[in-house]
Formats: C-alpha cells, sequence, structure tokens
C-alpha cells in the first residue's frame, strides 16, 4: 500500500528510482511520481502506472543524483497528477512523499488555511508540507528540525521522505506505522518501503522503528527518535535476493508463487520438524512455550488471508492440544475493548508483519499486559520486533497482492506450533505424533501433485470464466479453506464469490442456488463426507452446477458433479494444504481468461499499512 523510494550517491537518481518504483508495483498503487535535486528541484508525477511515469521522463530525462519517488494508494482525494506526490512546498524548496494517514489533517488544514496558505491538492500529504513550512517560517529552525517538531503535531501515521535543494547531500526519512529501510551501499544509500528496491543494490540494511528520523549523506547516516535521542542503528542482512522478486520465466507473479509452494513448505519445516522426539523445535518460540502451554486461552489476531490461515490454526490448537483458541478480527479486536485475562495469550499473523491494523492488537494486547507472539514472513518487520517472540516462515518474498504461498506455509507454522504444544502438554502418544509428523513432511510432494493437474484446472476455468457468481462450501477445517477460494476469486477476477460451511447453506445461501451458480464443495473423505455429499444432493436437486474438490475414489461424487478435482488423502486437519491448492489455480486461471491484471488487482494493496 504505497511505496517509497530514495535515492543518495553518485548514480543517476532517476533510473534507481524508476527501477525501485516498478519493484513496488506489487503493494498497490494508482500514481506515481518522483522529485530530483539537480541543482533545482524538479517534480514530475503521473496517475496510471509507474510506466507511465517512465516514458514522461524517457522524453525529458531529469539530471540528479539525490531523489524521492513514490507510488500512491489513494486516501484522500481522487487518483490525479494532482494529488499524486511527491508535493512540494510554496516556495519550492523541498519535496515531501508519504505513506499512511494523518488522521488530524482536517484541524490541522484548517489552522494553515487561517495562516494563509493554500492548497492545490486534497490529500492530507500537502498538509503535511505546509506544517513543515510553517514550522520553518515561524521558527527560524533548519529542514530537520521543523519536520521533527511539525511531526509532534501530527496524529495518525507516516512514513515520509524528503530533499531539498537547498542541500543536495541530504535525504531525509521518519517513519510511525508505516515502514522504511535504508540499504547502505559503498558512498550510497537507498531508502524503500521495503526490501523490494534495495535487494539489487545491496543487501546490507538498517530497519527503521517507530518514532525514528533518519538523516542520510553520502559519508553516512544519524538516527534519533523525534524527540531528538541519538540512536546507534544495527545493520542487518538481507535474507532474499534478486531471483526471488523475479517472476522466472513465469506469467506472473501469483502462478511462480503458487508453483513455489512444494519448497516454501519445506523451507518453512526445515531444521524445525523431526520424525522422533522432541519432533518440533521453533527456535524463535523456545522461551515462549512455557507460557503457551500453560494459557487458558490462545487469542489468534489476524486479517484477511492470514485471518482465514488462523482458523485452520484454531482447528489444528484445539484438537492436537486441547487449548481453547479464539480467532479474531485484528480490524476489529480493540475497538470492541476485549476482555483480556491474565493467563491468556495473543498470537498475531501476517505476511509482511507491517499490517496495521495486527499491529493495532499488538498494542492493545501489551496495554493489556498479555504476551504478544507473532508469525510473519519478513525478516526485521514490526511485528517481528515487537511481539515477544515469534516464527518466521521462510517463505521467500511473496509479491502477488493476492496471497497463496504465504497461507499455506502459515497454516504449516501452526500446524507445527500445535505438535509442539501437543508435546508438552502431552495431549498426545509419541505413536500419534510421529504418524502426524510423517503425514506433515509428505505434503510438499503431495502439493506438487495437484500442481502437476493445472492444465486440467486450467481447462475447467474455460468454462466459467462468465460467472458472475460462486459459492464455495466446507466442513471443519475446510470451511475456512472455502473462505479463502472465494476470497482469492472475488480479489484477482472480481466475480463475486461467497464461502459458508456447507451446513449452513440451507440456512439462507441455498435461496441463490441455479444452473448460474457454480458451488465448489471440498468434500474429503473424512468423518463429514457422507454430510457433505447430502448437501451437494441438495444443489443438485435444484439445478446447481458442482465442482468437487475430493480425495474420494471414483464413484458417486463423480455422478453427481460436473467436475472433480483430485487431491491426495491425508490427515483431515492438514487437508487444507492440498484442497487450497485447486482453488488458487482454478482463480487464478479464470482470472488471466477475464483479462485480469492478476498480480495487481484493482483498489487492492499488499501490504495494508493504514486502517
Amino acid at each position: 500500500m504505497c511505496g517509497i523510494v530514495g535515492y543518495i550517491g553518485e548514480r543517476q537518481a532517476s533510473d534507481v528510482l524508476i527501477n525501485g518504483l516498478a519493484r513496488l508495483e506489487y503493494r498497490g498503487y494508482d500514481s506515481a511520481g518522483v522529485a530530483i535535486v539537480n541543482g533545482s528541484l524538479e517534480v514530475r508525477k503521473k496517475k496510471g502506472k509507474v510506466k507511465t511515469l517512465s516514458n514522461d521522463l524517457a522524453g525529458n530525462k531529469l539530471e540528479g543524483k539525490l531523489g524521492i519517488g513514490h507510488t500512491r494508494w489513494a486516501t484522500h482525494g481522487p487518483p490525479n497528477d494532482i494529488n499524486a506526490h511527491p508535493h512540494v512546498s510554496s516556495d519550492g524548496s523541498f519535496a515531501l512523499v508519504h505513506n499512511g494517514i494523518i488522521e488530524n489533517y482536517t484541524s490541522l488544514k484548517a489552522s494553515l488555511s487561517q495562516r494563509g496558505y493554500s492548497f492545490s491538492s486534497q490529500t492530507d500529504t500537502e498538509v503535511l508540507v505546509r506544517l513543515i513550512e510553517d514550522v520553518r517560517k515561524s521558527t527560524g529552525l533548519s529542514l530537520g528540525k521543523a519536520i521533527r517538531q511539525a511531526l509532534s503535531q501530527v496524529q495518525g501515521t507516516y512514513g515520509i521522505a524528503v530533499v531539498s535543494h537547498e542541500d543536495p547531500d541530504m535525504l531525509i526519512a521518519a517513519r510511525k506505522g508505516s515502514p522504511l529501510i535504508l540499504g547502505v551501499g559503498d558512498g550510497e544509500y537507498f531508502l524503500g518501503s521495503d526490501a523490494a528496491p534495495i535487494i539489487e543494490y545491496t543487501r546490507k540494511v538498517v530497519y527503521l522503528n517507530d518514532g525514528e528520523m533518519i538523516i542520510v549523506r553520502r559519508t553516512g547516516f544519524t538516527v534519533f527518535t523525534v524527540e531528538n535521542v541519538a540512536l546507534d542503528k544495527k545493520v542487518y542482512e538481507l535474507e532474499w535476493d534478486l531471483e526471488q522478486i523475479e517472476k522466472g520465466g513465469y506469467d506472473h507473479f501469483m502462478l511462480k508463487e503458487i508453483m513455489e509452494q512444494p519448497s516454501s513448505l519445506e523451507n518453512a519445516m526445515r531444521g524445525r520438524l523431526f520424525k522422533k522426539a522432541p519432533y518440533v523445535v521453533l527456535g524463535g518460540m523456545l522461551e515462549a512455550m512455557d507460557q503457551l502451554r500453560n494459557a487458558d486461552r490462545i487469542i489468534i489476531c489476524a486479517c484477511g488471508t492470514s485471518w482465514h490461515a488462523a482458523l485452520v490454526g484454531e482447528y489444528l490448537i484445539e484438537a492436537l492440544a486441547r487449548i481453547p483458541v479464539e480467532v479474531e478480527y485484528a480490524s476489529e479486536f480493540r475497538y470492541r475493548n476485549p476482555i483480556l485475562r491474565n493467563n491468556d495469550a495473543v498470537l498475531v499473523i501476517s505476511q509482511s508483519g507491517e499490517t496495521a491494523d495486527t499491529l493495532a492488537a499488538v498494542r492493545e494486547a501489551q496495554s493489556q499486559g498479555v504476551p504478544v507472539y507473532g508469525v510473519c514472513n519478513t525478516v526485521g518487520s514490526t511485528i517481528a520486533r515487537d511481539t515477544d517472540a515469534g516464527v518466521y516462515l521462510h517463505a521467500g518474498p511473496e509479491i502477488g497482492v493476492a496471497s497463496t504461498k504465504a497461507f499455506t506455509a502459515q497454516v504449516t507454522i501452526l500446524a507445527q506450533l500445535a505438535l509442539a504444544l501437543a508435546k508438552q502438554r502431552k495431549t498426545m502418544s509419541d505413536a500419534e505424533m510421529a504418524s502426524f509428523v510423517g503425514e506433515l513432511q509428505a505434503i510438499p510432494a503431495q502439493i506438487q501433485e495437484v500442481l502437476d493437474t493445472a492444465k486440467s484446472i486450467e481447462n475447467i476455468s474455460q468454462i466459467y470464466r462468465y460467472a458472475s457468481n460462486f459459492l464455495y462450501l466446507g466442513r471443519g477445517p475446510n470451511f475456512p479453506v472455502a473462505l479463502e477460494g472465494a476470497l482469492k476469486l472475488k480479489e484477482i477476477s472480481y466475480i463475486h464469490a461467497e464461502g459458508y460451511p456447507a451446513a449452513e447453506m440451507k440456512h439462507g445461501p441455498i435461496a441463490l442456488i441455479d444452473r448460474f451458480m457454480p458451488v465448489v464443495f471440498i468434500a474429503m473423505k473424512n468423518s463429514a463426507y457422507d454430510k457433505v455429499i447430502s448437501n451437494i444432493e441438495e444443489v443438485v436437486a435444484r439445478n446447481g452446477i458442482v465442482i468437487a474438490v475430493t480425495d474420494a475414489e471414483p464413484g458417486h461424487i463423480d455422478d453427481l458433479c460436473e467436475h472433480v478435482i483430485r487431491v491426495p488423502s491425508t490427515h483431515e486437519l492438514l487437508s487444507p494444504l492440498l484442497t487450497v491448492i485447486p482453488l488458487q489455480l482454478l482463480s487464478y486461471y479464470i482470472a488471466v481468461l477475464r483479462g485480469c491484471n492478476v498480480d495487481q488487482p484493482r483498489n487492492l494493496a499488499k501490504s495494508v499499512t493504514v486502517e
């Protein structure tokens, strides 16, 4: 959601910025712009894709070795050239780009208007620019000090970068609730919202925390708090490499990431899962296991696809470890004034580790003195740093906006966590644990079996590309998979889809069934199989079209359904790792056939860093 890049060094800044903005396209955006310092300050910004901006610069290139760039996801004011970033001070001396939301921008704008300032855009960002101007004018402070003082008056979230033609050897950045990373090169520095625009140039990075500000020069950088307390920051080494954030011959990142799931799950288990005791070792959670094992209740907070993974985790932890679990939408958690008890534990899940609503849930739990643990994919992210302990997915970068491999990696981590808790609580015998471990270790190869049938799923997609509505139904741990399948279809193909527990169909959704409504059933051969077959019969009786995902042998289900997609058999609690794969592929192929932008679906952002 929005993207910031910055550069200071000896390269042409515009080349680095455009390249970096292209790397950040997956975050979701509707306009792009750059500001370059070259004796003066020159700004170019355009509604639309980075390519539009790049074409504009190709005809009239901006020279300069210091600059900032931005991709905007509209929050205040529609997507257009005027509302695009960067925004420039009235005197043209400095330019600013901003991620996040200034919540008190209305009152700030009214006050600044009374003092004679005018505004050309509808954005909250321009208000911040005018506020910095006003502080400089009224105090005579340097730009850096004026920014710091202005930020003390701001309510909300921000990640900002600022350059000025008054000082061609200075790049300023600050963050609160919106991620920023500094890439450290040899006499050059790269700023990014995440690692994607940086990894091509350096693997050494510095992570900014909330309430921190950095001033970067070609000779080095200084970090301090917005209260002007100097900080000594650690330089980290990125785990990702350039090849991981490129398509590798696939048409789309989403397809690449679907196909990577056998290896991403192996990475999520490597060095953690063993055929013999202790069976599971989650290094990042070792010191937390006693607290989790003895918790009266585990509350899992997440958003979107991560919330669906959390629902599967609820089945896993309750069934294996016998600890009560509640799954909460992170976006609602703090606003309902939740009751947390002394012996509760909170687990938060986020692919990016920067999801604003999930971070708010972390703060709420911490404010009530409850331990918080994290599951995320991005090393060095805010959730990774601010939680008491946690586990990385090690799934590799996920560029496609619609999450795929992160979902299965999250479920894999939750399965291992459930096993570790079961071992400590003695709720499973060694034989049961060894069997479950064997089933889990077999999943990557079984996923590959499903991926090998992708062509047949593509053929099914040809038939349903023009459907207007879909219904997804599942029971037990495959009910969350029904939700996830529906979400994937909505996200990338723009077809209306809903997921329900299969038994709930007759309590309302059955009214929608007709021959134009495809219904996707997840019908694994488990304790609820006969019940799901009855639900399929109910749909067929109303002329509904049924697509079934099953591990059942050919037979009655084939007679009932228009299409049957088979997956290997596994433990019922692990079946979501297999049943979700055909649904990911079905959504992908339908979206491609409909001509949709699969990796960058409209109105969506990969990392949702605003509420």
